[in-house]
């Protein structure tokens, strides 16, 4: 067909036609999905760092603020350096992330199985519900002089304390999730002749999925606060007893790395969990 022969084609007849051929995308779903490209999303995802870390270098340079208040990015940069040649920096990282896994897992699977019997049983939320309602109440700090008494300064105590910061957020998520499932395909499972656990597994679990998610995500960052919490106190190694022992030293530089280095752990394991909620996602809707 020639220019002259071309024929012009109003935007809503090419929807029509588009969609009569079903490959019609609203418009707002085509900008959503360029939005999560990959590519699209690493790349907002570094701007405002790189923003943050642009403005640090030009307050510190000016003298805006005091080298000894805020140093600059690079000495950051050179302490860590100098921490990771003589070993102690990855030493500091393997110890937490250690503790925060150890705690995470404990504290979800005992908070899964907690919102199981509160979810799916009246008596259970009757009994439990009021008693963990109050212990959740109990600051994290409170709970370091007990766990001190009872299991010495020692990895016990630490991992405990995570364990109890991860149990909450599960275990509420889970729950209430599990109670607001929709009547109407719990009745139909049961139509079905799906009881006890095959009705769990094939109804109840899969429509609480992004829930229990949700849930472990609020705990791995809530682990990460609490082991803080532990390692500020009575610990000898981790990145909280590089923060506390910095500070005592003088040593702002550190501090701000042990606190970029814990923005960066937990980025990447709240990463992991992204992927594992895709599988998930996958495997279960």
């Amino acid at each position: 067909m020639s220019d002259d022969q071309r024929v012009v084609v109003r935007a809503d007849a090419r929807d029509a036609l588009d969609a009569a051929k079903g490959t019609y995308r609203p418009v707002d779903e085509r900008s959503r999905r360029g939005w999560d490209r990959p590519a699209v999303r690493v790349v907002g995802g570094f701007l405002l760092p790189v923003l943050i870390i642009v403005a640090w270098q030009i307050t510190t340079t000016t003298g805006m603020v005091e080298a000894y208040r805020l140093p600059t990015p690079a000495s950051v940069w050179a302490a860590g350096v100098e921490l990771a040649e003589r070993g102690a920096l990855w030493t500091h990282v393997a110890i937490s992330v250690q503790r925060v896994l150890l705690g995470f897992a404990i504290g979800s699977v005992i908070g899964l199985a907690a919102a199981g019997i509160v979810g799916l049983s009246r008596l259970g939320d009757i009994l439990l519900s009021p008693t963990l309602a109050a212990i959740r109440a109990v600051p994290s700090l409170a709970w370091v002089p007990l766990l001190i008494l009872w299991m010495q300064i020692g990895e016990s105590s630490k991992v405990t304390l995570i364990a109890i910061g991860a149990f909450f957020p599960v275990y509420t998520t889970v729950a209430t999730a599990l109670r607001h499932v929709d009547p109407h395909l719990v009745e139909a499972g049961r139509s079905f002749s799906l009881r006890g656990w095959s009705l769990f597994r094939t109804v109840q679990l899969p429509a609480v999925v992004p829930s229990v998610v949700a849930g472990l995500r609020l705990a791995l960052a809530q682990a990460w606060l609490f082991l803080v919490a532990a390692e500020l106190i009575a610990s000898s190694m981790g990145l909280g007893f590089l923060l506390t022992d910095s500070q005592s030293s003088g040593r702002v530089d550190r501090i701000i790395l042990s606190i970029v280095l814990l923005a960066l752990l937990g980025t990447i394991t709240n990463g992991v969990l992204v992927l594992f909620e895709k599988y998930l996602l996958r495997r279960w809707t």
